[in-house]
């Protein structure tokens, strides 16, 4: 069964930065591209960053329970469509996304054993500064950004591991860290214990037996 990571954050820790190189490093990983009502901005291209569609469309997906995971943000709708899902595993590999503090409550309900990451910035001082460097938001949304950071953050008990992205390297190293450890823990039967197991079964019956 491929494992389901889920990396949230506020906006402007860095989150997007950090998924990029865990995806290049990283070729069995699958990221899941999440489909959205909001407009596209600047650069973005359909199927880049995310899907866009309607609202109608997007909609009756719902009602049709396309989506794994779904919220709305700001005023648009954010989902995760169940396709790219079967996708992961039937190519035998693990799932990445990266979805708010709703969609993850979600996902957790339908896939109970998914793996959760919160990413913080070391301050609201930093976080702040990251938002105004990306000349991307007006003051207002800056200041709703900053708003919702301090609700997201009072989430991050409910996470699995909590990674401060101060230094990207060494959070990118924390992120991998933490992937190899629940390969490890989810494979460990089948993969590597249970053929060891195997190559006992007479001495253990001999054992049981003799009781």
């Amino acid at each position: 069964m491929s494992a389901v990571f889920i990396i949230s954050a506020p906006s402007g820790s860095g989150k997007s930065t950090l998924v990029r190189h865990l995806l290049r490093s990283d070729p069995n990983l699958v990221f899941s591209i999440s489909y959205t009502t909001r407009a596209m901005r600047g650069q973005e291209v359909q199927g880049g960053s995310y899907h866009h569609i309607e609202r109608a469309e997007f909609e009756e997906r719902i009602a049709r329970d396309e989506f794994l995971e779904w919220a709305q943000v700001f005023g648009n709708y954010y989902g995760t469509h169940r396709g790219i899902w079967d996708r992961a595993c039937a190519e035998g590999k693990d799932l990445l996304l990266d979805i708010d503090v709703q969609g993850a409550a979600q996902l957790k309900k339908r896939i109970p054993d998914a793996v959760s990451i919160f990413v913080l910035a070391p301050s609201r001082q930093i976080l702040e500064q990251r938002l105004r460097d990306r000349s991307e938001d007006s003051e207002a949304v800056i200041t709703r950004r900053l708003a919702a950071a301090a609700e997201e953050i009072r989430n991050y008990e409910r996470y699995d591991y909590v990674v401060v992205n101060e230094v990207v390297q060494d959070a990118v190293e924390t992120l991998h860290s933490i992937i190899r450890a629940e390969r490890v823990r989810r494979q460990r039967m089948e993969d590597r214990i249970r053929p060891i197991l195997d190559t006992f079964a007479a001495l253990m019956h001999t054992s049981s037996g003799e009781k």
